[in-house]
């Protein structure tokens, strides 16, 4: 296929990589970065959506997604699609949904999980929404870049999907470095708490895949110094659009909204910019029940 990937950032540049590694002719653009490997620079973000049959776009929000899909889509073919990775709200990727529609595009909305780690690796997991047809029309693109798809349903559903499992993610995160501190100052050893919890009731991909505690269980962003494999601005960025969603749909969400306070503290007030979200452990290990 003749791709057109706009937004060539630490998700961006590894993913239109592996597309172009596996033979597809990959144009990139981006106001930050040069396109990586393999992949053709545009002079302008039309230079990568003219003559194409796929504009893939992973970009930081709902407004500048709306900004470059209004001038992208005028330049696409009638037949192409568009497809959004990033994360946005609902509301956003259905509107750009309803501008492709009327323009003859067919589009997919199609936020990621798996993290830098496994944009590089091609092993993430696509939330997808959209058509039937505009999914067939992208599902060998996801094949190349992940490791799984889901077709969740109409336009806006596959934000939907992360929305719901990144606040999972939040909340677990934050119980699981909760415990960790308490199983602290209870004198419990780190590694046979992790040993009892994730082979017990407790187990989680947050404490089996990602422990939060250095040392223990497979190698995660604690054993770096929490160097970022998800940062924590990016975790409250989620959590922020869950409550956005949970208000307009009327949704209670406590645990939801708690996780995304403590996150704004964390990232806003403390230390936590720039540092992976597990690094909510340190942070709780040096604080006093209130």
């Amino acid at each position: 296929m003749k791709i057109g990937f706009i937004g060539l950032g630490n998700m961006g540049a590894p993913m239109a990589a592996n597309l172009a590694k596996a033979g597809h002719e990959v144009t990139g653009f981006d106001i930050a970065n040069t396109p990586p490997e393999g992949v053709h620079a545009a002079d302008a973000v039309t230079g990568a959506a003219a003559d194409m049959d796929v504009v893939i776009t992973m970009l930081p929000n709902g407004a500048i997604l709306q900004s470059v899909a209004a001038d992208v889509i005028p330049a696409m073919t009638q037949g192409a699609t568009f497809l959004d990775c990033s994360t946005v709200d609902v509301e956003s990727a259905r509107t750009v949904a309803n501008m492709a529609a009327a323009a003859g595009l067919m589009a997919v909305d199609a936020p990621v999980s798996g993290g830098i780690g496994g944009a590089a690796a091609g092993t993430l997991t696509f939330m997808a929404g959209g058509s039937d047809a505009g999914f067939a029309a992208v599902s060998p693109l996801f094949d190349i870049m992940g490791q799984k798809a889901v077709h969740c349903g109409p336009s806006g559903n596959g934000q939907a999907a992360k929305i719901c499992n990144n606040m999972i993610l939040g909340v677990t995160m934050i119980g699981t470095c909760e415990a960790f501190a308490l199983a602290d100052k209870l004198g419990l050893d780190r590694q046979k708490m992790f040993d009892v919890v994730s082979t017990s009731s407790g187990y989680s991909w947050v404490m089996n895949a990602y422990c939060p505690a250095p040392g223990v269980g497979p190698q995660s962003p604690a054993d770096n110094d929490y160097t970022p494999g998800f940062a924590s601005e990016l975790m409250l960025k989620d959590l922020r659009l869950s409550q956005q969603a949970a208000e307009a749909s009327d949704a209670d969400t406590p645990m939801g909204a708690r996780a995304t306070e403590l996150y704004a503290d964390f990232v806003e007030q403390e230390d936590g910019l720039g540092r992976d979200f597990s690094a909510m452990l340190p942070r709780f290990v040096s604080r006093r029940r209130r």
